[in-house]
């Protein structure tokens, strides 16, 4: 199976809608939501064209990936950062190693763009595997109340969160 990555364009906006409805359909820990708060992301000014991005089968859209914006605030400093949210792939092409493709080629794009770091909630069980670690361990705190071993964090350059410290402001875009 061949999986082509690519930046998505707006073309793509219903077929990545579908898909991401698709994605969530059967998740538990979801409020199915998910391809609202895309649609909604995209037009904020979080949103980064570059780390938008599709798989794709034979032409297919199967798996999709956002990073946008967002800040690490503490008393006397902010820093830059991005929040990983959804990433999504059919149910038919899960456990196919797409959101891996997704996820490793978004941290490349990303870090090419200049970013230092990644923040998300996700399966613990699953996020470490690419290099994420608990948020707790670099004093990194969610604005909201959400379990520990869900937060998590990845540098993606050499000290990437070297002094990084504080809370975690999302856009608006992710509330409303």
């Amino acid at each position: 199976m061949k999986i082509k990555l690519r930046q998505e364009k707006k073309d793509d906006f219903e077929s990545v809608f579908q898909l991401i409805e698709k994605a969530f359909e059967k998740e538990e820990y979801s409020d199915h939501k998910e391809q609202f708060l895309v649609e909604n992301l995209r037009k904020s000014e979080a949103f980064i064209p570059e780390l938008s991005i599709v798989a794709e089968v034979e032409n297919k859209i199967v798996g999709h990936i956002l990073f946008t914006k967002l800040e690490i605030k503490n008393e006397t400093q902010t820093f830059p950062s991005l929040a990983l949210a959804p990433v999504s792939v059919l149910p038919e092409f899960q456990g196919k190693g797409i959101g891996s493709k997704l996820i490793l080629h978004g941290h490349k794009v990303a870090e090419e763009l200049g970013y230092k770091s990644v923040i998300l909630l996700g399966h613990q069980d699953y996020y470490p595997r690419f290099g994420y670690e608990l948020c707790e361990k670099y004093n990194i705190k969610m604005p909201f109340d959400v379990p520990a071993e869900n937060c998590m964090v990845i540098a993606l350059a050499k000290d990437g969160l070297k002094d990084v410290s504080g809370e975690v402001v999302y856009p608006k875009a992710f509330f409303e």
